[in-house]
This record gives C-alpha cells, sequence and structure tokens, in this order.
C-alpha cells in the first residue's frame, strides 16, 4: 500500500466535458436574458444578447454542463427547446417575466456564459465538486433549478444534491405580483461562482477561519459585478449618465438591486463601492461582510487603473458639457471599462490556482493574485498589481509573514531547497485527450496522482509540502485532491502550461481547554512546470500551532461548528446557512 491515498476527485475531472465544436458548428448561441434584472428599461439596456458556447441541446435545455429543471413543485412546465427552428431564429425566447420558458432560457444562458468565464481564465474545463459516493450519481451536470419556492427570498448553491435551486417570492411592489431569484442576472452569476470555486478548491466551503466564507461571497459577488461591465449597451448607457466615473454609477455597481428591494425592502443586496464609511478588514466580520470588504478593495483598485487609462481620451477630447458627452468617447470609455472588467475577471479567477487548498485568508489571496499575475503578464505598464496591492492595505487586508508590500515580497515562492523534477510528470510523459488542457482519462489522472504522491511523501522532504509522517490513528497519511493542467495565453501571445495540484492530510488535534477534539488539515498547492520541475509550493503546514490555535477558537465562537460528543461538527452547509436570507445571499 502507498503512504498516500487518491481521493476520488481526481477521476472525476476527466468526466465532466464541455462540448467541442466540430466542422460546421457555430462557435456561439445568441440568447436573450436580463442584462441586471427586469426593473431596468429597455432604453437603459435591459436586455442583452449574449453569446453563449454552443453545444446541441435537449429540451430542458439540457446540455454537456447543465441539466434545467422543468417544474415548480408539482407543477410542470413544457421543457425548453432551444433548437427549435423558431427559436433559433429570435436568438431564444423574448425576455418575459411571466414565462416559465424564458425562466429556463435565463438560468442556462447565464451559468452558461459564467462557466465560459472561468474556462478561459483557467486554461481548463472546471469539474464540478461532487463526491464519486453520491447516491445521486449519474451524468456530471449541474442542475439548475429555477422554480423552487421553499428557497423562498434566497438562492443557494446544494452540492450534496448538485444543484442550484433560484427562490421566489412576494413581490413587496406589487400586490398579487412575485419575484424570481432566476431573473436576476446577479444571482445566477453568484451562485454559478459558488459552485465553480467548488469544484476548483473543494475544502473552501470547509469554514476553519472567517476568512474563508468571506473570500466564496466575496468573489461571487466580485464576478457579478464585473459581469455587468461585459454588455456594451447597459455600460454605454450609464457612461452616458455618470460621465466616466462609472463607479456613481449604481447599476453597475449594486448587487441583486431590484430582487433586494421587491423582497426585502432595500435598495440592494450589496454594493461594490463603500459607502459613507470605509470598510475595513476585521477577522471577526459575518462572511458576507468579510467578502464585501474585498469586493470593495478589488473594485477600488478597477476603478484607479480605469480613470488612469481613460484620462488620455478625457484630455483629447477635451471639456465636455456635464450630460453630453461626445458619443464617440462615450463608445471609447466603454470599450475601456469593458476590456479592464474582463482583464480584472481573469486576474481574480486566475489566482484560485495559486492559493493554498484551504484555510485561506484573505491576505494570502492577494498573493496568490500577484503570483499568477506576474507569472503571465510580467509587464505591468498600468500598474494593475501595485494598484490591488494599495486598495488592499487600505481596506485592511494585509498578508501573513512577509517583511512589505512589494510586489517581489508578495511573491509566492519555490521550495525551501533544491528540489529534483518529478519526471513523471514532465509534459512528455504525459497523455492528453488532444488538448494538454483536456485529461486524457481518469486512469491517466490517477497515475500522475500516484507520481506526486511517491514524491512529496518521501520522509527527507514531506515538511516541504506542509505534511508529516503519518502515524494512525492521530495523523492520516496523505491525500492527493487533484492533479489539472493548465494552459494560459497571456496578451503578448505567450502561452503557459503547468500543472495545479492539491495535496493535503488530516490529524486530530484536542482544544486544552474544552478537551473538544478537532480534525485538522494542512498540505500544499504544489505549481509544477512541463518538464516536471516544482515551480512553487504554497503551503499551511499541519504543524503550525498558531494555525491550531487560531482553527480552535473560531471553531469555540463560530455558528458553523458545535463541539457535540467531544468532537467539533459542523452544524450544516455553509453556503446554504449564509443564504438563509436573501439580503445574504
Amino acid at each position: 500500500m502507498p503512504p498516500y491515498e487518491i481521493k476520488p476527485g481526481v477521476a472525476l475531472a476527466a468526466e465532466v466535458h464541455a462540448y467541442e465544436c466540430k466542422p460546421g458548428d457555430p462557435s456561439h448561441r445568441p440568447l436573450r436574458v436580463y442584462a441586471v434584472d427586469p426593473s431596468v428599461k429597455r432604453i437603459e439596456g435591459a436586455i442583452a444578447t449574449i453569446k453563449v458556447p454552443y453545444e446541441p441541446l435537449l429540451p430542458g435545455p439540457i446540455g454537456h454542463l447543465f441539466e434545467v429543471e422543468c417544474a415548480d413543485g408539482d407543477q410542470r412546465f413544457s421543457p425548453l427547446d432551444l433548437e427549435s427552428p423558431r427559436i433559433l431564429i429570435n436568438d431564444g425566447l423574448s425576455p418575459a417575466v411571466s414565462s416559465p420558458g424564458f425562466h429556463q432560457q435565463m438560468v442556462y444562458a447565464v451559468a452558461s456564459s459564467v462557466y465560459a468565464t472561468f474556462r478561459s481564465s483557467l486554461g481548463r474545463q472546471i469539474a464540478w465538486g461532487y463526491d464519486e459516493t453520491n447516491p445521486k450519481a449519474g451524468p456530471m451536470r449541474l442542475k439548475l433549478r429555477p422554480h423552487v419556492a421553499s428557497e423562498g427570498a434566497n438562492a443557494s448553491y446544494i452540492k450534496a444534491d448538485r444543484e442550484i435551486r433560484f427562490g421566489y417570492e412576494k413581490d413587496l411592489t406589487l400586490p398579487g405580483g412575485k419575484s424570481f431569484a432566476c431573473l436576476s442576472h446577479d444571482i445566477i452569476v453568484h451562485e454559478m461562482t459558488h459552485a465553480l470555486i467548488d469544484g476548483i478548491r473543494s475544502r473552501f466551503t470547509i469554514p476553519t477561519n472567517a476568512d474563508v466564507l468571506g473570500f466564496h461571497e466575496g468573489l461571487s459577488d466580485l464576478v457579478a459585478v464585473f459581469h455587468h461591465f461585459l454588455y456594451p449597451d447597459v455600460l454605454a448607457t450609464q457612461i452616458r449618465r455618470v460621465g466616466p466615473d462609472v463607479g456613481r454609477s449604481s447599476m453597475l455597481t449594486q448587487i441583486a438591486a431590484n430582487f433586494g428591494f421587491s423582497t426585502i425592502g432595500s435598495e440592494a443586496v450589496r454594493a461594490a463601492v463603500d459607502g459613507e464609511k470605509k470598510i475595513v478588514y476585521d477577522p471577526n466580520q459575518e462572511a458576507h461582510d468579510m467578502g464585501r470588504v474585498l469586493v470593495t478593495a478589488v473594485f477600488e483598485a478597477f476603478i484607479k487603473i480605469f480613470r488612469r487609462k481613460s484620462e488620455r481620451y478625457l484630455r483629447l477630447a477635451g471639456p465636455q458639457p456635464v450630460g453630453f458627452w461626445s458619443e464617440d468617447l462615450i463608445q471609447i470609455l466603454a470599450a475601456q471599462a469593458s476590456e479592464l472588467a474582463r482583464a480584472m475577471l481573469h486576474i481574480c479567477i486566475r489566482a484560485i490556482d495559486y492559493c493554498p487548498p484551504l484555510d485561506l485568508e484573505l491576505g494570502e489571496y492577494l498573493r496568490a493574485m500577484i503570483t499568477a499575475d506576474v507569472n503571465l503578464v510580467p509587464d505591468d505598464p498600468w500598474g494593475y498589481r501595485e494598484t490591488l496591492i494599495e486598495c488592499f492595505a487600505d481596506h485592511g487586508i494585509y498578508p501573513r509573514g512577509v517583511i512589505s508590500l512589494s510586489e517581489d515580497a508578495l511573491l509566492w515562492r519555490g521550495p525551501n531547497r533544491h528540489l529534483p523534477p518529478i519526471e513523471a510528470l514532465s509534459f512528455s510523459n504525459l497523455r492528453f485527450n488532444g488538448d494538454p488542457s483536456v485529461p486524457a482519462s481518469a486512469d491517466e489522472l490517477n497515475h500522475q496522482a500516484a507520481a506526486l504522491g511517491d514524491f512529496v511523501t518521501q520522509p527527507h522532504q514531506c515538511d516541504e509540502f506542509g505534511l508529516m509522517p503519518a502515524d494512525p490513528p492521530r495523523v492520516e497519511p496523505p491525500s492527493i485532491q487533484s492533479v489539472r493542467t493548465t494552459r494560459r495565453v497571456g496578451p503578448d501571445g505567450q502561452v503557459l502550461f503547468d500543472l495545479v495540484a492539491e495535496v493535503t492530510q488530516r490529524r486530530v488535534v484536542v482544544d486544552p481547554d474544552t478537551r473538544i477534539s478537532a480534525k485538522f488539515v494542512g498540505g500544499a498547492t504544489i505549481i509544477i512546470g512541463p518538464r516536471g520541475d516544482i515551480r512553487y509550493v504554497i503551503s499551511k503546514n499541519i504543524r503550525q500551532q498558531h494555525r491550531i490555535d487560531n482553527q480552535l477558537a473560531f471553531q469555540k465562537r463560530s455558528a458553523f461548528w458545535t463541539g457535540q460528543d467531544g468532537q467539533f461538527r459542523q452544524t450544516g452547509y455553509p453556503l446554504q446557512l449564509i443564504h438563509r436570507q436573501m439580503k445574504r445571499m
């Protein structure tokens, strides 16, 4: 028996297959959606036609990645057939609040768009974070349920059931009306981001500190906000209204504004800009408040960079009457803002691969953002990274254990001592399914995981990867969680290939005050170059006493944990618990 375990998630990565276009296929399927929510007027760009990556669909719609449920409790709806010639020629159904068919189209189109954004950023297909032992095991799809009355004014990604549920509730602004979460662009993007983060880092749903769920919530909101800037009509309309200062546009910066107003009576669920008082990091913050710190820090950086990049056009245009901006200038600014939003999305998403496999802190996420971006974009003439560092510091987010906030100090490092390449993981020895970003098979992934396990568990170097020798039952053998290939293309056309792997190990620790035991996990994310060289080791050492102390202190005060039967146990699925109220979506 090898001194490690290969988790089922390694092989499951080969079970998710986005459709690969064949000769003669269109590249995209145009579908109409609400660009923000149904409250926005058509003249303000309420309806957008988005280019969904093409795939043949069964009625539902049902594709390679998603299956849309066509029911509301016992009431069945006609499955939407997006292959119908009449629907195809009209870019899908016309947006309509009262049409169950359009609800089905809306969740499919937006979810597919978000998946495409993540796939582009990470340079690979993203597997769902499912467990092979799930009794409902079937095709590796994510079910989208647009009408789940029991959710009320809420929406939730439910990992165990492999689905996202969208609720609906009485509309407070219209007697007899209903407000549907599935018609809020922001809510769909937010929940899809939860599902995709779970597929990339499955242990980020285990709240070992306040930052973990704060990151989940913050990144989900950031992806939703930046998607507003990808719709040209909405963006141009708002620039006509507020001018170059796009941060003043509530339509662009608020999250789920109409749904929040119609169900809980507030203006918006959340916003990406500070209010009267700057939002600052506090380790005792609730998950959504912690997430908002991350959102405002990143969005503030976006605004500063946008001003920097647009000021030359403003100088050329000369003085403009307030409210009467030149149409050419509006289109230039809209293009600049959209391009920058897409770049910020890529930076935010790409950084997930450079995060530790567990127990994430927001300061570590900043280091991941900087390292991932330096690797792909060595030159930074517009100061993206410097601005991100400045804005994180302004909001009180500081990485632990760095000597300064300079770019070079924040970069993750390679191994502390020389380690030989892992020859078995050189790309010349790996097998792919045509494309280096697509694994050849589950067996090939297990073979790669075994090669990694053999290397990292060698007694003289296991500490380099945050591990320790197994000593059952108190210290379990290490586990290989994932081995994934990435293919990233930089702005200069440079193509980078890497393997991103996660290895973890679990031990039992005991709280000295209560004598309650807890499961404590260490390990590392390992970035391996195409020749098998170890480029980065991003570790959370299983021996670190300050991590043990911090986790036990958090578990004692957190509502996500209970100390029943002498052991800390989770009180439920965290993402569902924190979404019980719509204002906490």
